[in-house]
């Protein structure tokens, strides 16, 4: 079982990256948002991962945290949703959101996400709140990390790269409790001023 991966980013796709390990490159499935907000090539990540076994390849997944991988198991354990869907789920949103869709059961939460109606986003309640009830998920603490991955999205999406992005987000001068708007606003204006 492979429980964790550490080595050199090589290369960042919109929902895959390659880690170089021990001379070998290994390609993860990774939410697009962790795609989108890793550090540059060539830095050494860790990612929490999961092996899945499939007909013509052996897939393996990667998170930035134990919880998001944590969820992820939950997820796949709904019949019915697959390890893609399951992704799809982790790259539009937060671990955050998704617990509190469950728990106060809200469907619309769902709606949009690639692979998931409306009969699957009741399954997926249906199957995880009792669950989410009775274990204490353990949720990331910084909300400035997530918030500066979404930012970083949110940057990319324009026009800007990744480097760009996290260069004007390194040098802006904000609270660790900016809002996302803020942040993007402010990281847009140091952008512009580089003009």
């Amino acid at each position: 079982m492979i429980s964790s991966i550490r080595g050199i980013l090589k290369e960042t796709g919109p929902s895959w990256v390659k880690i170089e390990l021990h001379g070998f490159t290994i390609q993860l499935n990774v939410p697009s948002s962790l795609a989108n907000g890793l550090d540059p090539v060539g830095q050494e990540v860790l990612l929490h991962t999961k092996l899945i076994m499939k007909e013509d390849e052996p897939q393996i997944y990667g998170f930035p945290t134990e919880s998001s991988l944590q969820f992820f198991n939950m997820v796949t354990g709904v019949s019915g949703i697959g390890p893609r869907t399951a992704l799809n789920l982790l790259s539009v949103r937060t671990i955050n959101e998704l617990t509190n869709a469950i728990l106060s059961e809200s469907a619309e939460a769902f709606i949009g996400i690639p692979g998931i109606g409306r009969k699957s986003a009741a399954r997926i309640i249906l199957e995880l709140k009792g669950r989410l009830e009775k274990e204490s998920l353990e949720l990331p603490s910084s909300s400035e990390e997530e918030t500066n991955i979404h930012a970083v999205s949110a940057l990319t999406a324009l026009g800007y790269s990744i480097s760009e992005a996290r260069n004007a987000l390194s040098r802006i001068e904000s609270s660790p409790e900016s809002e996302l708007e803020e942040k993007v606003r402010l990281a847009l204006a140091h952008l512009g001023g580089q003009n």
